[in-house]
């Protein structure tokens, strides 16, 4: 089996393995089900947090208004009454405006937290350092337990409206936001190797040869990517540091007289004579 480093930029994102044989078109198709199938692990456990900290999402004609702004306009957050958590709720204002601030109790809050640490920890970029593969099922026990974790503590479910139960239904609207953007679409995505697009016509093996051993890394993009650095950032620090103590060192020795040299012992025509007398290096001061 092929192994594949997934980078996104120069960000590592996870492992995945493919044998030689493996259609491109195949391959690249899963390699950009598992990245945007991370992310969207990443923005449940993100939303599943404020859910756990101020209860459900408020109606859209609701967020950021002032308890004031909404009884006089006589506004009504329904889904509030029916959406209520197991073992009743305490109260926790958000700032923000944008949840009704019923949040679980510590029992259901600590339910929702596991949850979110271990569905995190499926798809954290360390299982690249621990050198442990990604795959598509992998993702999908991430989100059943998320899933899972949001019934036991809204048994009634969330609002239509809700983020978290939007991505669960696959409804999200990401339109004009960060996430959006890195999403990466199927149709679209690129597998690149060595400056070179693997093509989705062709076979991983028409690229990396038939040592199913190989280990490469590529890059998932939408378009070619940037060229990585010769040099890390660190080295080019360093190698900044040592032609600026060069440079310094070359001005000093220019601002020296040219004859400078005869204050230094070898220029010393003297010195042989002297040292034969046995008068080198004498010192007159009294100890």
């Amino acid at each position: 089996m092929v192994l594949l480093h997934v980078k996104r930029g120069d960000e590592s994102q996870f492992l995945l393995q493919a044998p030689g044989s493996t259609e491109l078109e195949e391959l690249t198709v899963q390699v950009a089900r598992v990245y945007n199938g991370r992310l969207k692990v990443q923005r449940l456990c993100s939303e599943m947090e404020e859910l756990a900290e101020h209860g459900i999402f408020l109606p859209p004609n609701m967020q950021g208004l002032t308890d004031d702004q909404i009884e006089e306009l006589k506004l009504k957050d329904e889904w509030g009454e029916k959406c209520v958590p197991s073992g009743g709720a305490v109260f926790k204002k958000d700032d923000i405006g944008r949840r009704n601030g019923q949040a679980p109790n510590e029992k259901m809050k600590q339910v929702l937290k596991k949850t979110i640490e271990e569905a995190k920890a499926i798809i954290s970029k360390k299982q690249v350092e621990a050198g442990v593969c990604v795959t598509m099922e992998m993702v999908k026990d991430a989100l059943d337990q998320l899933r899972g974790a949001v019934m036991i503590v809204y048994p009634m479910g969330l609002p239509p409206y809700d983020p978290i139960r939007m991505e669960f239904e696959n409804k999200e609207d990401l339109s004009g936001t960060q996430a959006g953007l890195n999403v990466i679409k199927e149709a679209e995505a690129q597998l690149w190797w060595a400056a070179k697009e693997l093509r989705r016509t062709k076979k991983l093996s028409d690229y990396v040869g038939k040592n199913e051993k190989t280990k490469i890394i590529a890059k998932i993009q939408q378009g070619a990517p940037a060229r990585e650095p010769i040099i890390s950032s660190e080295e080019q620090k360093q190698l900044m540091l040592y032609y600026h103590r060069r440079q310094e060192e070359l001005k000093r020795l220019e601002e020296n007289d040219d004859d400078a040299y005869l204050n230094s012992p070898w220029a010393d025509n003297t010195a042989l004579k002297r040292h034969f007398h046995g008068v080198k290096d004498i010192k007159w001061r009294p100890r």
